[in-house]
């Protein structure tokens, strides 16, 4: 599912105003979701797989610097900030791997996440595959946040398919890693980049959203309203008081 993130921030990548960043050649971050006919992993923990993606791709050697993808990253960095969330089986999901990127597990979803591709310029292997489908469920309700941990809290209001809501968990996380000195980044990394993915109690949604804490805000080209608050990144680096 084809997403856009959004924030306050003047000449932000994730603002819904035109502004430079439209000018400039866009890039996508593709990311491909296993699901297998008999095997589907559950709805949580493929957003929470997919959102530990991005930080991985982020922090890896290869983006930094003069990594073989850097330039890639920063092209797409310095334009809108795209992620496509794309789902795959069987020999699809093999020809996805063998392509560059990096596959991340969690508890049932493997997600792989490939460097940022120019919008129209698609790996072909990558194109054919399906865009909308992408439902899941979870076969219990996932137990509470660890409080001392990084949580991505979704809108409670939204009802977004699966496909969407890894692209928006992804945004939060990017969010949340860009606020984040290179310290704090450090140890998230070396930790493996620990984090869940929770619905926010209606009760506590409009604090989160003007707490200070990293904001998505959609710009709402699919499924809901542009400006739309979609994810609120709460790293314990990043909480005040």
């Amino acid at each position: 599912m084809s997403n856009e993130a959004t924030t306050p921030v003047p000449d932000s990548p994730f603002r819904p105003e035109p502004g430079d960043r439209d000018l400039a050649p866009q890039f996508v971050l593709p990311l491909v979701v296993r699901i297998e006919r008999t095997a589907p992993p559950a709805r949580t923990d493929a957003l929470e797989t997919a959102a530990r993606a991005v930080l991985v791709l982020l922090g890896d050697e290869r983006s930094a610097g003069d990594g073989e993808w850097a330039g890639a990253v920063r092209d797409w960095q310095d334009a809108r900030i795209r992620k496509v969330v794309r789902r795959a089986r069987g020999a699809e999901w093999r020809r996805a791997e063998a392509l560059p990127g990096v596959t991340v597990e969690g508890g049932s979803a493997e997600v792989r996440v490939f460097p940022p591709v120019p919008l129209d310029g698609w790996p072909k292997d990558l194109a054919r595959l399906q865009v909308s489908g992408t439902d899941l469920d979870d076969p219990e309700p996932p137990g509470a946040a660890d409080p001392g941990a990084p949580v991505l809290w979704m809108n409670p209001g939204l009802d977004m398919s699966a496909g969407k809501a890894m692209a928006q968990a992804g945004h939060g996380a990017q969010l949340a890693w860009w606020e984040l000195d290179a310290g704090a980044r450090a140890a998230w990394r070396d930790a493996g980049y620990p984090l869940s993915v929770r619905t926010a109690d209606p009760a506590r949604w409009e604090g989160l959203t003007t707490s200070g804490l990293p904001v998505v805000r959609d710009a709402g080209f699919t499924e809901i309203a542009p400006g739309s608050c979609t994810v609120v990144a709460d790293h314990p680096a990043l909480r005040r008081g």
